[in-house]
């Protein structure tokens, strides 16, 4: 975290692309864990987080996520197993964990596996919470995801973002074919995040960082150009989602990518509505995209993560 100053209740864990990084916010009164990661990662996480430097032997107090997609909340289940402790999700999302919908929250659909969760607590955006002996303000960020929250402490200029703002970019949005109103609210929330004092960021992947400026001013360029060309959106959707799957399984045959673009909901949709490809076209061009972004490889008939 060079160049980051944050105060010592506020701990970061960070983490990869398969698994959102932690956020630990200390206190007397019970300590607060953001996000906790993707299902496979659990018991990591859990190892992690009992380190002496982490939690050591005592409880978590309550676990608050920023959204509900696979990456940050696959540990909830076992987490809450293990601490005893409520779990606190936005408001505007939570409806979709009780009917468990799938497709909305990005599980079955983008083949991603989850245990199963209920939601203790629902955070609206526009309250105040006081976790880690700090006052966070929990506003709405949708885009990315459309129920999203971050969080933003005023007084030290901290702002837990969650996948709406990395230092480089920021979690995919849906093509205007299947999200109408993706990329105008992504819009506002880069210009919410503008709008704050933040001198800090806590993304949910890669290091924290001060360069806020900056990192809005990638965003919004980025964002612009997705919003000008659905397809080259619904390509990069699939590519991220391919990538996260590469990621979780660790190799893929070159032979059964036709089939498994096939199979999975959600490039069958995004294909469907936007690219018109036969799915062995489909897979080809997922996978060379991939390998020309050094993202992966081909190694013996095997697409694997570079």
């Amino acid at each position: 975290m060079t160049g980051t100053r944050l105060p010592a209740s506020v701990q970061v864990i960070v983490r990869d692309w398969l698994s959102a990084n932690h956020v630990v916010l200390k206190s007397a009164e019970g300590h607060v864990l953001v996000d906790t990661g993707y299902v496979s990662h659990a018991p990591l996480t859990a190892a992690l987080l009992a380190e002496p430097h982490v939690l050591g032997d005592v409880p978590l107090a309550l676990i608050v996520n920023t959204h509900g997609h696979s990456d940050h909340v696959g540990g909830n289940a076992t987490l809450q197993r293990r601490y005893g402790c409520p779990i606190a999700f936005p408001a505007a999302e939570a409806p979709l964990v009780d009917a468990w919908d799938e497709r909305a929250l990005l599980y079955g659909y983008a083949d991603q596996t989850m245990e199963r969760f209920g939601v203790d607590l629902r955070i609206a955006a526009g309250t105040r919470h006081r976790w880690g002996d700090l006052e966070w303000d929990a506003l709405a960020a949708p885009g990315h995801d459309m129920g999203a929250l971050v969080f933003f402490n005023a007084a030290h200029g901290i702002l837990i973002a969650g996948d709406a703002l990395w230092a480089d970019g920021f979690g995919f949005v849906m093509p205007r074919a299947i999200e109408p109103n993706g990329m105008d609210a992504a819009a506002a929330t880069l210009d919410l995040i503008g709008s704050l004092d933040a001198r800090v960021v806590i993304p949910g992947h890669g290091e924290p960082f001060v360069d806020v400026a900056g990192a809005l001013a990638r965003a919004r360029s980025r964002l612009a150009s997705f919003a000008a060309d659905d397809v080259r959106t619904a390509r990069h959707a699939l590519k991220v989602i391919l990538m996260f799957h590469l990621l979780d399984v660790r190799a893929e045959p070159v032979a059964t990518l036709p089939a498994y673009v096939a199979r999975v909901p959600m490039y069958a949709e995004l294909n469907a509505a936007l690219l018109g490809l036969s799915p062995t076209a489909l897979a080809e061009l997922l996978a060379a995209d991939l390998v020309r972004a050094q993202a992966a490889r081909v190694d013996n008939g095997m697409l694997v993560p570079a």
